[in-house]
Protein backbone atom coordinates (compact mmCIF):
# COMPACT_ATOMS: atom_id res chain seq x y z
CA UNK A 1 0.00 0.00 0.00
CA UNK A 2 1.59 3.16 -1.20
CA UNK A 3 -0.74 6.24 0.45
CA UNK A 4 0.46 10.31 -0.58
CA UNK A 5 -0.01 12.32 2.38
CA UNK A 6 -0.32 15.81 1.88
CA UNK A 7 0.97 19.02 3.23
CA UNK A 8 2.86 16.96 6.86
CA UNK A 9 4.98 19.94 6.86
CA UNK A 10 3.70 23.47 6.76
CA UNK A 11 5.43 26.08 4.01
CA UNK A 12 7.10 27.68 6.97
CA UNK A 13 8.45 24.57 8.23
CA UNK A 14 9.83 23.32 4.92
CA UNK A 15 11.33 26.77 4.77
CA UNK A 16 12.80 26.30 8.24
CA UNK A 17 14.13 22.87 7.10
CA UNK A 18 15.93 23.99 4.74
CA UNK A 19 17.27 26.76 6.05
CA UNK A 20 19.32 24.58 8.63
CA UNK A 21 20.10 22.37 6.33
CA UNK A 22 22.07 25.18 3.98
CA UNK A 23 24.08 25.26 7.16
CA UNK A 24 24.76 21.37 7.92
CA UNK A 25 27.68 19.04 6.81
CA UNK A 26 26.56 16.49 4.26
CA UNK A 27 28.20 13.31 4.07
CA UNK A 28 28.12 10.19 2.24
CA UNK A 29 24.43 8.48 2.62
CA UNK A 30 26.32 5.30 2.56
CA UNK A 31 27.10 5.47 6.03
CA UNK A 32 23.71 4.22 7.41
CA UNK A 33 23.27 2.26 4.54
CA UNK A 34 23.31 -1.93 5.04
CA UNK A 35 26.53 -4.03 3.24
CA UNK A 36 24.05 -4.79 -0.24
CA UNK A 37 22.73 -1.33 -0.20
CA UNK A 38 25.95 0.29 0.33
CA UNK A 39 26.75 -0.55 -3.17
CA UNK A 40 23.92 0.89 -5.00
CA UNK A 41 23.72 4.53 -2.78
CA UNK A 42 25.08 7.32 -4.26
CA UNK A 43 23.68 10.37 -2.21
CA UNK A 44 24.91 12.75 0.85
CA UNK A 45 23.05 12.78 4.40
CA UNK A 46 23.16 14.80 7.01
CA UNK A 47 24.68 12.87 10.19
CA UNK A 48 22.00 12.15 12.48
CA UNK A 49 24.00 13.37 15.53
CA UNK A 50 24.76 16.68 14.61
CA UNK A 51 22.84 19.91 15.81
CA UNK A 52 20.64 20.44 12.54
CA UNK A 53 19.90 16.54 12.24
CA UNK A 54 18.94 16.41 15.58
CA UNK A 55 16.45 19.33 15.54
CA UNK A 56 15.04 19.13 12.57
CA UNK A 57 14.56 14.80 13.16
CA UNK A 58 12.00 16.53 16.26
CA UNK A 59 10.57 18.91 13.99
CA UNK A 60 9.58 16.14 11.89
CA UNK A 61 8.59 13.60 14.87
CA UNK A 62 6.37 16.49 16.30
CA UNK A 63 4.70 17.01 12.67
CA UNK A 64 4.05 13.19 12.14
CA UNK A 65 1.77 13.26 16.15
CA UNK A 66 -0.30 15.60 14.65
CA UNK A 67 -1.24 13.85 11.24
CA UNK A 68 -3.96 11.57 11.36
CA UNK A 69 -3.41 10.19 8.32
CA UNK A 70 0.14 8.94 8.94
CA UNK A 71 -1.53 7.56 12.24
CA UNK A 72 -3.82 5.56 10.34
CA UNK A 73 -1.47 4.51 7.45
CA UNK A 74 1.46 3.61 9.81
CA UNK A 75 -0.31 2.45 12.71
CA UNK A 76 2.80 3.47 14.43
CA UNK A 77 4.17 1.71 17.01
CA UNK A 78 8.10 2.88 17.05
CA UNK A 79 9.42 5.76 14.49
CA UNK A 80 12.82 5.84 13.58
CA UNK A 81 14.12 8.95 14.22
CA UNK A 82 14.03 11.00 10.81
CA UNK A 83 17.09 11.39 8.69
CA UNK A 84 17.87 14.00 5.70
CA UNK A 85 19.48 12.91 2.72
CA UNK A 86 20.24 15.04 -0.28
CA UNK A 87 20.50 14.28 -4.24
CA UNK A 88 22.50 16.04 -6.80
CA UNK A 89 23.30 16.09 -10.24
CA UNK A 90 24.12 12.19 -11.08
CA UNK A 91 23.44 11.14 -7.57
CA UNK A 92 20.92 8.11 -7.40
CA UNK A 93 19.81 5.19 -5.34
CA UNK A 94 19.47 1.30 -7.18
CA UNK A 95 16.89 -0.80 -6.16
CA UNK A 96 17.19 -2.35 -2.72
CA UNK A 97 15.02 -3.45 -0.58
CA UNK A 98 15.36 -1.78 3.25
CA UNK A 99 16.94 -3.72 6.46
CA UNK A 100 14.65 -5.35 8.45
CA UNK A 101 15.90 -4.33 11.44
CA UNK A 102 17.55 -0.85 12.43
CA UNK A 103 19.51 -0.03 15.89
CA UNK A 104 18.19 3.15 16.92
CA UNK A 105 21.26 5.01 17.42
CA UNK A 106 22.26 6.10 21.39
CA UNK A 107 19.52 3.87 22.76
CA UNK A 108 19.89 0.20 22.35
CA UNK A 109 16.63 -0.64 21.02
CA UNK A 110 16.08 -1.59 17.70
CA UNK A 111 12.89 -1.14 15.49
CA UNK A 112 11.82 -3.68 12.80
CA UNK A 113 10.96 -1.83 9.54
CA UNK A 114 7.51 -2.18 8.53
CA UNK A 115 6.47 1.27 6.60
CA UNK A 116 9.13 3.13 4.89
CA UNK A 117 8.68 7.29 4.41
CA UNK A 118 9.64 9.51 2.59
CA UNK A 119 9.09 13.53 3.09
CA UNK A 120 9.87 15.76 0.21
CA UNK A 121 12.21 19.02 1.06
CA UNK A 122 12.53 20.04 -2.53
CA UNK A 123 9.98 21.72 -4.92
CA UNK A 124 8.92 19.76 -7.41
CA UNK A 125 9.63 21.96 -10.28
CA UNK A 126 13.51 22.54 -8.58
CA UNK A 127 15.15 19.22 -10.00
CA UNK A 128 14.40 16.70 -12.46
CA UNK A 129 14.64 12.84 -12.16
CA UNK A 130 15.02 12.13 -8.15
CA UNK A 131 11.75 10.21 -8.40
CA UNK A 132 11.30 7.70 -5.89
CA UNK A 133 10.17 4.38 -7.81
CA UNK A 134 8.78 1.45 -5.87
CA UNK A 135 7.82 -2.00 -7.21
CA UNK A 136 5.11 -3.99 -5.76
CA UNK A 137 2.49 -6.30 -6.63
CA UNK A 138 0.44 -3.99 -8.85
CA UNK A 139 3.44 -2.58 -10.61
CA UNK A 140 6.39 0.01 -10.68
CA UNK A 141 4.87 3.55 -9.21
CA UNK A 142 7.36 6.92 -9.83
CA UNK A 143 6.22 9.51 -6.99
CA UNK A 144 7.72 13.50 -7.11
CA UNK A 145 5.47 14.58 -4.41
CA UNK A 146 5.81 18.82 -3.50
CA UNK A 147 7.89 20.16 -0.82
CA UNK A 148 6.34 19.25 2.36
CA UNK A 149 4.69 16.02 1.23
CA UNK A 150 4.94 12.38 2.38
CA UNK A 151 4.58 8.93 0.90
CA UNK A 152 4.51 5.85 3.17
CA UNK A 153 4.83 2.58 1.47
CA UNK A 154 5.63 -0.86 2.71
CA UNK A 155 9.46 -1.50 3.72
CA UNK A 156 9.44 -4.90 2.17
CA UNK A 157 9.30 -3.04 -1.55
CA UNK A 158 11.75 -2.99 -3.99
CA UNK A 159 12.56 0.40 -4.78
CA UNK A 160 15.04 3.21 -5.78
CA UNK A 161 15.41 6.78 -6.50
CA UNK A 162 15.90 7.69 -10.20
CA UNK A 163 19.22 9.78 -10.90
CA UNK A 164 18.71 13.55 -9.96
CA UNK A 165 19.97 15.33 -13.90
CA UNK A 166 19.35 18.97 -12.69
CA UNK A 167 19.00 20.75 -9.25
CA UNK A 168 19.04 19.24 -5.80
CA UNK A 169 16.23 16.58 -4.51
CA UNK A 170 16.24 17.23 -0.62
CA UNK A 171 14.10 15.10 1.45
CA UNK A 172 13.75 13.14 5.09
CA UNK A 173 13.23 10.05 5.32
CA UNK A 174 12.66 7.15 8.21
CA UNK A 175 10.83 4.05 8.87
CA UNK A 176 8.33 3.02 11.43
CA UNK A 177 7.58 -0.04 13.34
CA UNK A 178 3.61 -0.74 13.09
CA UNK A 179 1.52 -2.11 15.70
CA UNK A 180 -0.32 -4.05 12.44
CA UNK A 181 3.32 -5.84 10.78
CA UNK A 182 1.04 -7.37 7.96
CA UNK A 183 1.11 -5.42 5.00
CA UNK A 184 -2.19 -6.94 4.07
CA UNK A 185 -3.89 -6.45 7.18
CA UNK A 186 -2.53 -2.59 7.77
CA UNK A 187 -4.09 -1.70 4.15
CA UNK A 188 -7.36 -3.46 4.67
CA UNK A 189 -7.38 -1.03 8.31
CA UNK A 190 -6.47 2.37 6.42
CA UNK A 191 -9.18 1.14 3.67
CA UNK A 192 -11.78 0.58 6.39
CA UNK A 193 -10.61 3.69 8.24
CA UNK A 194 -11.14 6.26 5.30
CA UNK A 195 -14.18 4.55 4.49
CA UNK A 196 -15.57 5.05 8.10
CA UNK A 197 -14.58 8.69 7.78
CA UNK A 198 -15.96 8.97 4.74
CA UNK A 199 -19.31 8.01 6.44
CA UNK A 200 -19.42 10.11 9.02
CA UNK A 201 -19.18 13.06 6.62
CA UNK A 202 -22.62 12.53 5.61
CA UNK A 203 -24.17 10.28 8.69
CA UNK A 204 -24.51 11.57 12.42
CA UNK A 205 -21.97 9.45 14.22
CA UNK A 206 -25.04 7.22 16.00
CA UNK A 207 -26.30 6.07 12.92
CA UNK A 208 -26.23 2.36 13.01
CA UNK A 209 -24.26 2.01 9.61
CA UNK A 210 -21.20 4.21 11.09
CA UNK A 211 -21.29 2.05 14.65
CA UNK A 212 -20.85 -1.05 13.16
CA UNK A 213 -18.08 -0.01 10.95
CA UNK A 214 -16.03 1.40 13.88
CA UNK A 215 -16.81 -1.35 15.65
CA UNK A 216 -15.57 -3.68 13.75
CA UNK A 217 -12.35 -1.48 12.80
CA UNK A 218 -11.75 -1.27 16.50
CA UNK A 219 -12.44 -5.58 16.89
CA UNK A 220 -9.29 -6.28 13.92
CA UNK A 221 -7.58 -3.90 15.55
CA UNK A 222 -7.46 -6.01 18.93
CA UNK A 223 -7.07 -9.33 16.72
CA UNK A 224 -4.35 -7.89 14.70
CA UNK A 225 -2.58 -5.45 17.39
CA UNK A 226 1.18 -6.23 18.38
CA UNK A 227 2.32 -4.19 21.13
Amino acid sequence: MLVRIPQVLTPAEVAYCRERLEGANWTDGKATAGQQSAKAKFNLQVPGDSPEGKELSELVLRALGRNAIFATAALPLKVFPPLFNRYDVGMTFHAHVDNAIRPVPGTGQRIRTDVSSTLFLSPRDSYDGGELVVQDTYGTHEVKLDAGDMVVYPSTSLHSVNPVTRGSRWASFFWTQSMVKDDAQRAFLYEMDMGIIALRQDLPDDHPGVLAMTAGYHNLLRRWVEM
